[in-house]
């Protein structure tokens, strides 16, 4: 048999790989398969809509048995009807929404001209915007236009929804806002 100079390159550099590799500890034999729990095996399954824009994707969360309540995973609904189990890149993070060590519990507030923004409560949050709320809108307000007509209305106050509500959230929450006189009543999917 005649061996070439090229041939015994090919063969030494394959035996010096193989050396090294089963230097490392790696094992040809083939390796048992084993099937892992699964993390949600126990959970609570409970159905929602991502809240991210209008299209209203449906989506599972499952969510803890041992009492605490938290989201263990969040996946695409397959069996609803619009996005029958996909989810895009912001529905697919749906998790982080809930379990992330960063997210504000309690209301924040920046009183004008100050450079600190200082936690206050839920109570004195919604009083104050109640408050605010309402003198604007009953500085504002006008009964009856120029030629007499009831209109009831304040056009210095604006609404600017988002899709996070649903259809009845959606309706209850512009029900209020005409009933406050509002004229412009906006929505934005993507706010």
């Amino acid at each position: 048999m005649r061996i070439t100079r090229r041939k015994f390159i090919q063969v030494s550099g394959a035996t010096a790989a193989g050396l090294a590799v089963s230097g490392l500890g790696f094992d040809l034999m083939p390796v048992k398969a084993h099937a892992q729990m699964l993390k949600t095996k126990y959970a609570k399954e409970t159905t929602t809509i991502c809240p991210y824009c209008a299209v209203g994707c449906g989506a599972i969360v499952h969510t803890s048995k041992k009492g605490d309540g938290r989201v263990i995973n969040i996946e695409g609904d397959p069996g609803h009807v619009i996005n029958r189990g996909a989810l895009c890149s912001k529905g697919a993070s749906l998790a982080q929404l809930t379990e992330n060590e960063n997210r504000l519990l309690e209301p924040m507030y920046r009183a004008p001209y100050a450079k600190e923004w200082k936690q206050v409560s839920w109570d004195w949050a919604l009083t104050e915007i109640a408050k605010r709320a309402k003198k604007d809108r009953d500085a504002t307000f006008i009964a009856k236009n120029a030629k007499g007509q009831v209109v009831n209305r304040t056009t210095a106050v604006v609404s600017g929804g988002s899709s996070a509500l649903d259809n009845e959230e959606c309706w209850i929450y512009q029900a209020l806002m005409r009933a406050l006189g509002l004229v412009y009543v906006e929505h934005q999917a993507r706010i």
